[in-house]
């Protein structure tokens, strides 16, 4: 009795982490199938700051360590379409050229309706994504590696900031209705 009781704990455990594993993951003809449509959203579960300063002031912080600050929650993406390119991420570095008083143009919040794209793919099925936008005077470049499961890599190349990096995962880009306002 004991060995079919600990036989379910093993199974238990393996579908557990089985079903953790499959999370954010995608299968490559449905990868293939957003880049080439270029069409769809990237969404940001960590930032890696290049700087050991800012990872040193944030594990400074009293009951905050830097892995739990960099951990994000989702919200942050990038909208990627044929016509538009919209941004929302965090910034955790140093600016060359700081705004004051508007917290908001210190991250990357910016929507681009001129860029240009160079896509290629390795003989492994990795795809590496060049965004240049052209409307956009802080941003130099933007890449975005996107493997075969879906998950993805984005690089940010700013012209008065340290760059910065992102892990994360892309989606098909969900349609977003605006709420009315009473």
């Amino acid at each position: 009795m004991k060995k079919y009781i600990s036989l379910l704990m093993i199974f238990g455990f393996l579908f557990l982490f089985q079903s953790c594993a499959s999370q954010g993951s995608l299968d490559s003809k449905t990868v293939d199938l957003l880049i080439d449509s270029q069409e769809f959203t990237f969404h940001a579960e960590r930032a890696n700051p290049t700087n050991y300063d800012v990872i040193n002031v944030m594990n400074s912080m009293p009951n905050a360590t830097a892995t739990r600050i960099l951990n994000l929650n989702g919200d942050y993406t990038i909208d990627v379409s044929k016509n538009t390119l919209d941004v929302v991420l965090p910034y955790f570095g140093r600016l060359f050229n700081p705004t004051y008083g508007n917290t908001s143009d210190n991250s990357y919040r910016f929507t681009s309706k001129d860029f240009t794209v160079t896509k290629t793919q390795n003989n492994k099925g990795k795809w590496t994504l060049k965004f240049k936008p052209k409307d956009v005077k802080t941003v130099d470049e933007m890449n975005i590696e996107i493997f075969k499961n879906g998950k993805a890599f984005v690089s940010m190349r700013s012209n008065d900031r340290q760059p910065i990096s992102y892990d994360g995962y892309i989606s098909k880009t969900e349609i977003k209705q605006e709420k009315e306002k009473p």
